[in-house]
């Protein structure tokens, strides 16, 4: 099966795709920071600072659980009715559960309503993204240079540092500019409403771009999936466990170097909240970069060999994060986190092109949204919440370095047992090729 790609178009989609996944990234961060700088206080105001950070960090893991299936359903309909369409009704939907949390009264105001009301929202901002995701890398993927997937692919892997970017630097204006009663009153809810007039922009971007050929190919020949995730899971069973335990290691490292930085900095090391968003700002910057790279690099040295070399310098930077953030020393944190996010941005370039190309076309944006999101909920959802209670059994923060190195050797154990996928010469191939060692 044979597709035509235009040049032109592909590079429309990839800028689609990147401010899209941007936006979508934003909304998701900024309840992730909000949960660590304020939630607890406003919305579970009845339990003791630590506590009430908890339960802010177990509203944000709602997000996680909705993702999977919210890969589901939009994965569905991505691999029975088309990209483009699903891709925008996830903007909407994503874009407006954000800007309700903006408006939303607090505990001091409904009680008990107002926390139940935070998770409806959490919810609906899972299910958002769960199917953003997929959408967006298949799409660039599969208008991209068959010979350049790797960099077409990390594209809206960039709309990650992009959207943390953007909510963090929104975040530290107002935390900078506003007393602490002031942002806790209203400032807080700023980013929130900003979202729905960022949406707007995105929806204008983004309904301008064509159907993905190789899905209007197989839409051509009849061969749609009837059922695409009992289909992925007949034909593809290996696939979704590698593209799950591959995930996982990455998801726990990026949420304690850019996310538990936030609570363990003002928390533990006693330092204002600029200082850990200042780190987390500067390394998203640095991110932009350095992820399209990578994704560049694992064109052409493959996708395990870049991705597992990021894996291992995660880890080893996980012994050594939290006693640079114990200095107390400003530049010394800030310094830290830049390589700490620098180490996911090695494995994160690659990811895009290495999950998808796990999958044929015609099950990939189900295959790949489904292996991408539910590792999400063992890694991501987990890790704020796992690395606050290690700390409080053990007084420690090196048991969350044991803890996030374990997940990266879960992740390496992945690659070695994995097909090299940047080495399929056609989208339209099955990656079924045994598995061949990882490059010395």
């Amino acid at each position: 099966m044979t597709t035509t790609r235009n040049p032109k178009e592909a590079r429309r989609v990839i800028i689609a795709s990147l401010v899209g996944t941007s936006l979508e990234w934003y909304d998701f961060f900024l309840y992730a920071s909000a949960a660590a700088l304020v939630f607890g206080k406003l919305f579970f105001p009845t339990f003791e600072p630590l506590t009430g950070t908890l339960l802010a960090f177990t509203t944000y893991a709602v997000g996680f659980v909705a993702r999977p299936l919210g890969g589901i359903v939009f994965g569905h309909f991505g691999d029975r009715v088309g990209r483009k369409g699903v891709l925008v009704v996830t903007l909407i939907l994503m874009g407006g559960a954000t800007f309700l949390i903006g408006l939303l009264p607090t505990y001091a105001t409904i009680g008990v309503a107002a926390p139940v009301l935070l998770v409806s929202m959490r919810f609906l901002q899972g299910l958002g993204l769960g199917g953003e995701w997929g959408g967006a890398v298949v799409m660039s993927l599969e208008h991209g240079d068959p010979a350049r997937r790797g960099l077409s692919a990390s594209w809206p892997q960039v709309g990650v540092p992009a959207g943390n970017l953007l909510a963090s630097g929104v975040l530290w204006v107002l935390s900078a500019t506003l007393s602490e009663a002031a942002f806790l009153d209203w400032g807080w809810r700023i980013p929130f409403l900003l979202s729905g007039l960022l949406v707007l922009v995105g929806l204008w971007i983004r309904v301008s771009v064509t159907e993905s050929p190789a899905f209007t190919a197989v839409e051509a020949h009849g061969t749609k999936a009837r059922l695409p995730l009992v289909e992925v899971l007949r034909r593809h069973p290996r696939g979704l466990l590698v593209a799950m335990a591959a995930r996982i290691g990455t998801d726990v490292a990026f949420y304690t170097f850019s996310l538990y930085v936030l609570t363990y900095v003002t928390g533990t090391v006693g330092l204002p909240r600029t200082v850990a968003l200042t780190g987390v700002l500067v390394a998203s910057g640095l991110q932009l970069l350095l992820i399209p790279l990578a994704g560049a690099l694992s064109d052409r040295y493959g996708r395990r060999p870049v991705y597992a070399a990021g894996a291992i310098l995660a880890a080893a930077w996980a012994f050594a994060f939290f006693p640079l953030l114990n200095t107390g020393n400003t530049l010394v944190i800030v310094l830290t986190v830049v390589v700490a996010l620098a180490t996911h941005a090695i494995m994160y370039g690659p990811q895009a092109a290495f999950v998808a190309e796990l999958f044929s076309t015609r099950l990939r944006y189900s295959g790949a949204s489904m292996g991408y999101q539910i590792a999400g909920i063992f890694g991501g959802a987990l890790a704020p919440i796992v690395a606050i209670q290690l700390v409080r059994a053990t007084g420690s923060a090196f048991a969350v370095s044991l803890y996030v190195a374990a997940a990266l050797l879960l992740t390496l154990i992945a690659l070695a047992f994995a097909p090299e996928t940047s080495r399929l010469t056609s989208l339209d191939d099955e990656p079924t090729s045994p598995k061949s060692p990882l490059p010395a």
